[in-house]
């Protein structure tokens, strides 16, 4: 008799040896075993033939602002999570600012744990935070599981998250350094911010000029000499600048333990395009130029870029003013994520394969979830996504599901429909049917 509950076949299926028919078959929430395409159902387990749509793991978004509590108006774990699960995410891990309060002790690591457990519609972790003042609760935020510990080296633009100088991050990342734990940071220097023009109103060549790509490469200069000097692991977030590349690559050559993300909108959106007063488009740093977007494409392809992730990061409409000063700085990406990068990867010449490998297997890797999640083999968790990759879709506002519907992709087609999101085996949502919440609250366990 087989404990066999489910198996899910596929004419495409993405392993870690690469696409091919296959049989996934699943038991107690775990993938058992992937066999061939015509491999018997094992007695009493159900079949979910997918034909030819692609069954992919499920997507690990490392870099996502869920805000809640203290600001749930903005988003929340109920929203965020029923998002990220339309769009084929079944691992999310929230950012520890924008939320208040922000997760920067044990105490409120518990309060922001206690406020997602029965809203998770997909498994969610934590980082902590790293700021001015907080070098003790680093260790027993560690200790309580966090992934890691977020960093600003510029104004982080809310006041109850102030960034570290110098000399406070070279304090904090020794101590994370003393029980090997990892530094993810916003890299921006706030001097060369503070020395770029700064003119606000609705120009986004205005907003772009007061972003230069030198801070994000001073930044990226100064936290790469840290993370040498303590043998430090730090993760250089939504980098933009493809003028950091040399300088990253020459660092990784040199076994600095340095990763490297970038996100949707700087892989999709060029600053060329965007409309003057068009604040959804704002975020820090900024989309740049379509030069410097090609210097992003080729470096995801030779691996100084390590994954992509959404740094989803909504506010209420009314803080999308036509001031790209004042306006709030965060593009919500959830939902849209795999179909945008799968569509510009598609047109570079990408495969699938390497949409999975940047968002899923490599961004599982970055938190230690590799071991459960982030592929479709024996032993790890059932969490899939059931993808159409030649179907297209026009983006509609209305049919999102984050909090606050205002999104940079409004009236763009994509390809990649989302047939289905799979949980540990459970489908979560189908056609836009969405079960009961399933997910469960991660710790790190390595």
């Amino acid at each position: 008799m087989s404990d066999a509950e489910l198996v899910l076949r596929s004419t495409r299926v993405i392993t870690p040896e690469g696409t091919r028919p296959a049989t996934v078959t699943v038991a107690d929430g775990t993938i058992t075993a992937v066999g061939p395409h015509d491999a018997p159902v094992p007695a009493g387990a159900r079949l979910e033939d997918l034909g030819d749509d692609v069954l992919l793991p499920g997507l690990v978004d490392t870099h996502v602002h869920v805000n809640d509590p203290g600001r749930t108006e903005w988003e929340g774990f109920w929203t965020a999570t029923r998002a990220a699960a339309a769009g084929g995410i079944t691992t999310i891990v929230d950012m520890p600012l924008n939320s208040l309060p922000p997760t920067t002790t044990v105490d409120h690591l518990r309060v922001k744990q206690k406020t997602a457990a029965d809203k998770a519609h997909i498994d969610v972790g934590f980082w902590g935070g790293a700021v001015p003042g907080n070098v003790e609760d680093l260790r027993p935020l560690h200790e309580a599981g966090v992934f890691g510990f977020k960093a600003f080296l510029s104004p982080s633009g809310v006041d109850e998250f102030p960034h570290l100088d110098q000399e406070q991050l070279a304090r904090s990342l020794a101590e994370i350094a003393a029980f090997d734990g990892l530094l993810i940071v916003h890299a921006e220097d706030p001097h060369h911010l503070a020395a770029a023009p700064q003119q606000g109103g609705p120009r986004y060549a205005d907003f772009l000029a007061s972003r230069p790509r030198v801070a994000e490469d001073t930044a990226i200069a100064h936290l790469v000499a840290q993370a040498k000097r303590f043998g430090a692991r730090v993760h250089i977030l939504h980098l933009s600048s493809g003028d950091a590349l040399p300088l990253i690559a020459e660092a990784k050559a040199e076994g600095v333990r340095v990763t490297v993300e970038t996100c949707p909108h700087y892989l999709t959106l060029t600053a060329e395009e965007v409309p003057d007063g068009a604040s959804e488009f704002k975020c820090c740093p900024p989309i740049r130029e379509a030069a410097n977007q090609d210097l992003l494409w080729q470096a995801l392809a030779d691996g100084t870029i390590d994954c992509v992730v959404t740094d989803h990061s909504p506010s209420t409409a009314d803080l999308k003013t036509d001031d790209f000063a004042t306006a709030w700085g965060g593009i919500s990406g959830l939902q849209l994520s795999l179909a945008a990068v799968w569509t510009e990867a598609r047109r570079r010449g990408h495969t699938l394969e390497d949409v999975v490998r940047w968002m899923s297997g490599r961004t599982a890797r970055l938190v230690g979830l590799d071991d459960r999640k982030g592929a479709i083999a024996p032993g790890r968790d059932a969490d899939f996504a059931v993808l159409a990759p030649d179907e297209t879709f026009t983006v509609d506002p209305a049919a999102l599901q984050h909090r606050n519907r205002v999104t940079a992709y409004a009236g763009r087609t994509l390809y990649g429909v989302v047939r289905s999101t799979w949980l540990r085996g459970r489908r979560i949502v189908a056609d836009g049917e969405f079960t009961a919440p399933q997910g469960r609250l991660l710790t790190r366990t390595r």
